[in-house]
């Protein structure tokens, strides 16, 4: 029996298309068979060319018989099909499990983890390239995670409905402001940059870190930045925060009530806290924002802004040189809106 076949010219180029840029490794394949086939090759030569069986020879030689060129490009093998349950599987493993549930000693997904369990646990036999494609194939990608806090203060509600009822009937004669402090590093936090293709930028680190700690209020009616300046090798303490809170009080003078609004650090809660706290009975009051809760405090916008603008990729060899650019920045925006969804509509009222 003959087993060459004859391919009309429109065919023969249809295949050769396939053959030279197809996407499908196995539709490559079977037009590699016709073609030559077609060229009159032996079998056994096409079985030993293209590492295959006479059986599948065969099989692709009676599908373009009985089907045409469409058999061989318009659907891709039924066993294809059967092998793809396992990508269901993988996808359920990346985005709700942990490796370390499978006995892996690490903490993250990578396409030849999911590979190796499928071998180890079903016998599928896939390669991680193979595994990358399918994923991305089901809109996955590579890419950081937005860090979110799990622990939820179970009152939260109550506490700030406190701030908001307080903000809501500030009277003129007193003043609110939200208080945090943010921490300056030589070592500069990184960031995205202009570079050229391929070649990837450097910043410089200066190895030993240097770090400052600056406290900040953010007065809720201007947006007016009040910020003191913490001691080299001073940490973010009780020192620092009454040293803060000395500087409200001058700021403020014409006033007869500051509301300093703060999250749950321990130094805001310290004994010699309390203590000042009751020397200045009715002048300074602290109130505090919900636990685990940074997007109740607009002031944490003003640090991100800060990074954002300064401290990224900032090129200081000193942490002097670092502290004088960020007074420059501060001096140029002396006040900054609160960017808070949590009280737009007071923002809106007022």
């Amino acid at each position: 029996m003959d087993g060459s076949i004859r391919l009309s010219a429109a065919d023969r180029k249809t295949l050769l298309a396939v053959y030279r840029r197809g996407a499908d490794p196995e539709h490559r394949l079977r037009a590699h068979i016709l073609l030559l086939l077609d060229d009159e090759v032996a079998w056994s030569v096409i079985v030993t060319l293209l590492f295959t069986s006479t059986t599948t020879v065969n099989r692709w030689r009676r599908r373009y018989l009985d089907e045409g060129v469409a058999g061989i490009t318009g659907r891709r093998a039924w066993r294809a099909h059967v092998r793809e349950w396992w990508v269901g599987l993988a996808l359920r493993w990346v985005l709700e499990c942990s490796p370390t549930r499978f006995g892996f000693v690490r903490s993250r997904w990578t396409c030849e983890a999911v590979a190796v369990l499928l071998w180890q646990d079903y016998r599928v036999r896939v390669s991680r390239e193979t595994v990358r494609r399918r994923l991305r194939a089901h809109d996955l990608v590579w890419r950081r995670p937005r860090p979110v806090l799990g622990p939820k203060d179970p009152a939260y509600a109550v506490k700030l409905g406190k701030i908001r009822a307080l903000l809501r009937g500030l009277p003129a004669e007193a003043v609110a402001v939200f208080m945090d402090e943010v921490d300056i590093n030589t070592n500069p936090k990184i960031g995205s940059m202009w570079m050229y293709r391929g070649r990837q930028a450097d910043v410089t680190t200066p190895g030993n870190n240097e770090k400052r700690y600056l406290a900040g209020s953010l007065d809720w009616r201007t947006g007016r930045l009040t910020l003191t300046e913490g001691k080299p090798r001073q940490g973010r303490n009780t020192d620092l925060f009454l040293a803060h809170l000395d500087d409200l009080r001058r700021r403020y003078r014409r006033y007869t009530v500051i509301h300093v609004i703060c999250d749950n650090a321990g130094p805001h809660h310290a004994k010699r806290v309390r203590e000042y706290l009751a020397e200045h009975e009715g002048r300074v009051v602290v109130h505090y924002l919900p636990a685990y809760a940074p997007e109740t405090n607009p002031i944490e916008r003003v640090w991100w802004h800060l990074h954002e603008e300064v401290t990224r990729n900032h090129r200081c060899g000193t942490i002097t040189d670092l502290i004088g650019l960020v007074r420059d920045w501060l001096a140029a925006d002396a006040t900054f809106p609160i960017e808070s969804d949590v009280y737009a509509d007071l923002r809106l009222a007022a």
